[in-house]
């Protein structure tokens, strides 16, 4: 599987993005989506997650401002990001995984870039 993400960028504090990943695969729906952020040289983290279900959960940091759904007929999943403030400059990165019996699938996106400043 591989996951694309787009729609990264630069943006002015208070503003907002919507970043995008598109999963090439045929079983999209059975995936847990999620979101995760990184520095380079510091540990991935995780920002929200949409499960196949679609439930939702997302790091307390961001509660409130971001925003994840999932369109299975697209086979894509959202981050909506509002109110961004500096502290949420990273890399992002999307993640699809999926239990099958007892092997885990797991796949991530090449990540892209989220700068916020002035």
């Amino acid at each position: 599987v591989q996951l694309v993400e787009s729609g990264g960028g630069l943006v002015q504090p208070g503003g907002s993005l919507r970043l995008s990943c598109v999963a090439s695969t045929t079983i999209f729906s059975v995936y847990d989506m999620g979101w995760y952020r990184q520095v380079p040289g510091q540990q991935r983290e995780l920002v929200a997650v949409i499960t196949s279900g679609g439930h939702t959960n997302y790091a307390d940091s961001v509660k409130g401002r971001f925003a994840t759904s999932r369109d299975n007929a697209k086979n894509t999943v959202y981050l909506q990001m509002n109110s961004l403030k500096s502290e949420d400059t990273f890399v992002y990165y999307c993640k699809a995984e999926w239990w099958d019996g007892g092997t885990k699938y797991s796949y991530w996106g090449q990540g892209t870039q989220v700068t916020v400043s002035s």
